[in-house]
């Protein structure tokens, strides 16, 4: 499979703080990938260092370019959803998807339609301000707002945070149509290993920073310290 994503001994610091030691990975085109670990693992720095929102070091490449500054990772194709989904409350359902599709000179309202089919009730709720939609929803707009861009690679900070657990299937079984249809690539920290692995054809672990297992996910299912570390069996 043809790497879309690549990292390479990529090392991250926040002031004098090193929070990366050497990290590679790839993802496919089209393909799905979790980034597994505890609090502090460097999961989230991951992430940061791709979209370039955080001080780094290494090789980064996406189709091929290095990747060199927020703005250019965005205009390359790559969305970024962080953790604790960043819409604006003030702002109504379809201001945030608006936003979204600064990048793209085409009809915002095209974009959006694509977007409601994938989530319905965020057409019911178009001219709703965001911070009065449920937890469920505003991942659904934080998602949607990404979808404006029409990215390649989804970069997904712990998306089932907070919410119950029928809503989180439901966000990932859309993320697994996004997938198979469009044929977007998706990077997703999550701390949920089950379903990040039932979703993803692979995974990383991280601990302190560094990758100490990598591989398909039914291999790291079966593997004990996984197993024993995240998956509570």
């Amino acid at each position: 499979m043809t790497a879309l994503l690549e990292l390479r001994n990529v090392e991250a610091r926040y002031g004098p703080v090193k929070a990366l030691h050497g990290v590679s990975l790839d993802v496919g085109e089209g393909e799905v990938v979790a980034v597994l670990g505890a609090n502090g693992a460097g999961k989230t720095t991951t992430l940061r260092a791709v979209s370039g929102m955080v001080r780094r070091s290494g090789e980064l490449r996406f189709d091929g370019k290095k990747l060199r500054t927020p703005e250019g990772a965005a205009r390359a194709g790559i969305a970024h959803v962080p953790e604790g989904r960043g819409t604006f409350a003030e702002l109504t359902v379809w201001e945030n998807l608006r936003l979204g599709a600064y990048t793209r000179r085409r009809s915002a309202k095209e974009d959006a339609q694509r977007v409601y089919e994938f989530f319905p009730r965020l057409q019911e709720r178009r001219d709703q301000q965001a911070g009065t939609l449920s937890g469920g929803e505003q991942q659904m707009l934080a998602l949607g707002r990404a979808l404006m861009a029409r990215p390649r690679l989804f970069l997904l900070d712990e998306p089932s945070l907070g919410l119950a657990p029928l809503v989180v299937k439901e966000i990932f079984e859309t993320l697994g149509k996004l997938n198979q249809e469009d044929g977007m690539a998706v990077l997703v920290v999550e701390q949920n290993a089950n379903i990040a692995l039932e979703s993803a054809a692979r995974a990383y672990v991280l601990e302190v920073g560094r990758v100490v297992v990598e591989g398909p996910s039914a291999e790291l299912r079966a593997n004990e310290s996984v197993r024993r570390s995240y998956l509570g069996y």
